[in-house]
């Protein structure tokens, strides 16, 4: 197995089991809530932003290894960015997990790569980020990835 693969399967044992930022934050003024009716994952996204910044970021919901991981994963990239970062890096992890090439800026949120191996799976990396971006843009309007 390559290093690779196997820091792609610990990460998101690791992130499953102990989700970072899960729970509903005691204060937010953003928040979208996201559903993947393939496998059945729900997600609810908190962001409290101050002056165009993420200073607070966590979810909850339920779902598989890969959803939760990187829900988990993705709060914690997001602490400290501005919306417009925030905004940049969901397209380009939406980018890296269909497949487009690698994106060393990304960090941690790299490992989440492998999922591309998986194309049915892409849709569990990616519906906190797409819910993310439901929050960002305050639309009010549940998540659906299809």
């Amino acid at each position: 197995m390559s290093d690779l693969r196997e820091l792609y399967q610990e990460v998101i044992f690791d992130h499953n089991r102990n989700p970072r930022n899960f729970g509903r934050p005691s204060q937010t003024n953003r928040e979208a809530e996201g559903y993947n009716p393939l496998c059945g994952d729900k997600v609810r996204v908190y962001l409290k932003i101050d002056n165009g910044v993420i200073v607070d970021a966590a979810f909850e919901g339920s779902g598989c290894a890969i959803s939760t991981a990187s829900a988990s994963l993705m709060t914690e990239a997001l602490k400290g960015k501005t919306e417009a970062e925030a905004a940049r890096l969901f397209d380009e992890f939406h980018g890296m997990v269909a497949g487009s090439g690698v994106h060393p800026e990304l960090g941690k949120l790299e490992v989440l790569s492998g999922v591309r191996e998986f194309p049915a799976r892409i849709k569990c990396a990616t519906l906190a980020w797409h819910t993310l971006n439901a929050a960002l843009k305050s639309t009010g309007e549940p998540v659906s990835t299809e």
